[in-house]
């Protein structure tokens, strides 16, 4: 079919040509992947008077200036063979940068979600907390 131009040439119509999905596209995709479980409450805690030891990271060790031990100990998940490939093609740095960004996204997306709804800001941070350990259990942080 042809269409006439305002100048009064003609060209052909056409449907637009198809684009790549952008970054935005590509995180709303893995957003709806996501857990549902991510707004789910949390189960309660026992107090700590109630257990008989203090958690392993908090417990003193003489000579020590720190117990806190922290580590890579990310578990294997769904989508930790993409990850481990992204490391791979992207390397250590590149792949970390964009991980950041995600992560970054994520969070500010879940806080313009609790503005929206009026959630506290403690809510706030369990909810991005819960994404974090959800990222985790699928294998983001491989």
């Amino acid at each position: 079919a042809r269409v006439n131009s305002p100048i009064g040439a003609s060209r052909l119509s056409a449907t637009p040509a198809p684009t790549m999905p952008g970054f935005k596209t590509l995180v709303a995709v893995l957003t709806l992947c996501v857990s549902a479980q991510a707004f789910a409450p949390m189960t309660p805690v026992k107090s700590m008077s109630q257990t008989a030891a203090a958690p392993v990271a908090l417990r003193r060790v003489p000579n020590q200036r720190s117990a806190l031990q922290m580590g890579n100990n990310a578990k294997f998940g769904i989508f930790s063979p993409a990850v481990v490939a992204a490391r791979a093609v992207l390397g250590d740095k590149t792949l970390n940068k964009l991980r950041g960004k995600g992560i970054s996204l994520h969070s500010q997306a879940i806080t313009e979600w609790t503005v929206y709804v009026g959630a506290s800001s403690y809510q706030r941070g369990m909810l991005i907390k819960k994404a974090k350990n959800n990222g985790d259990e699928l294998g983001f942080l491989v």
